[in-house]
């Protein structure tokens, strides 16, 4: 009997530490808390009146903010995120222009409960200029030009698809006076972005297909256009059909009228050639047609 009951008493442990070895273990987060009070903001580096959208370089400082958050899940809007648990990032846009972006944070609190927040941010990145252009156009910082008007085709016209002034090339000294007495000054920052400014002496020469655009009518002639003001220039690879024996394959954007030394009712520039001496310029003008430039330093 007492073997017996020694039996049976060894059973029941055996059988109760089984059922304790094989009960699941438990876990616990705790209260599962959603983030709140979610904030976000942005600073465009160099951003003020002048520089609307940056200073070019891309540069993007957001911070945002959360009450019981423990990482923050960061999309640019590029195509690319990134994790931070600080809530501060400073983040760099590369694609060159000016462009919107929307920036979505996702912050992470327990149990992986989430709260989102959004924001658009518009930003200016420069093109990296090729050095021998910015070195042409603006020497140690700036540089005046003025129309070659003794070189042959200072002035010229040729088809859109063409790459030299096939129908018109201007002669030596050939043109209305108030063509050559432009001063074009090409002037880079500390960031190598290039502006411009011109002093036209009061008139600008525009062909007459392009006088409505500067908001005149009439043939050929000279104008009182307004060139003042200082204008940020916008490069890019050129869109053209050139090739590097033509051109340097660089253009640029000149807001506003657009004009240089003479207005042909186009605004963006192909560079053909560019040297601390001389300058020739190509653009399409507003009768579809090429037209050619040609400045020399002063």
């Amino acid at each position: 009997m007492k073997n017996n009951l020694k039996y049976i008493v060894a059973v029941l442990l055996i059988s109760i530490i089984g059922f304790l070895s094989c009960k699941k273990t438990e876990y616990s987060f705790g209260n599962i808390k959603t983030p709140s009070s979610l904030t976000l903001s942005s600073a465009v580096a160099g951003l003020d009146g002048t520089n609307p959208n940056g200073n070019g370089t891309g540069t993007v400082t957001i911070t945002t903010t959360a009450t019981d958050a423990l990482t923050y899940n960061i999309d640019f809007g590029d195509g690319k995120t990134q994790v931070v648990t600080s809530g501060v990032i400073t983040y760099k846009y590369t694609t060159p222009g000016i462009n919107d972006y929307m920036i979505t944070v996702k912050a992470v609190g327990t149990g992986g409960s989430v709260s989102v927040i959004s924001k658009k941010v518009t930003v200016y990145v420069a093109f990296n200029i090729p050095q021998a252009i910015l070195d042409a156009l603006t020497g140690s910082g700036t540089r005046t030009w003025i129309t070659d008007k003794e070189a042959p085709g200072h002035f010229g016209v040729g088809p859109a698809d063409g790459f030299s002034p096939d129908w018109y090339a201007a002669t030596p000294n050939s043109r209305e006076a108030c063509a050559y007495d432009d001063e074009i000054t090409f002037s880079k920052d500390a960031n190598n972005n290039i502006s411009m400014a011109i002093n036209n002496k009061g008139q600008s020469f525009s062909i007459g297909a392009a006088s409505s655009f500067y908001g005149f009518s009439g043939a050929d002639a000279c104008f009182n256009i307004v060139t003042t003001g200082t204008k940020k220039l916008a490069f890019k690879d050129a869109t053209s059909a050139s090739t590097s024996a033509v051109s340097t394959r660089i253009q640029f954007n000149v807001p506003g009228n657009g004009i240089i030394n003479f207005g042909t009712g186009g605004t963006t520039y192909e560079i053909l050639s560019a040297t601390a001496t001389n300058i020739h310029l190509r653009n399409i003008g507003a009768d579809g047609n090429s037209w050619y430039q040609k400045l020399k330093a002063k």
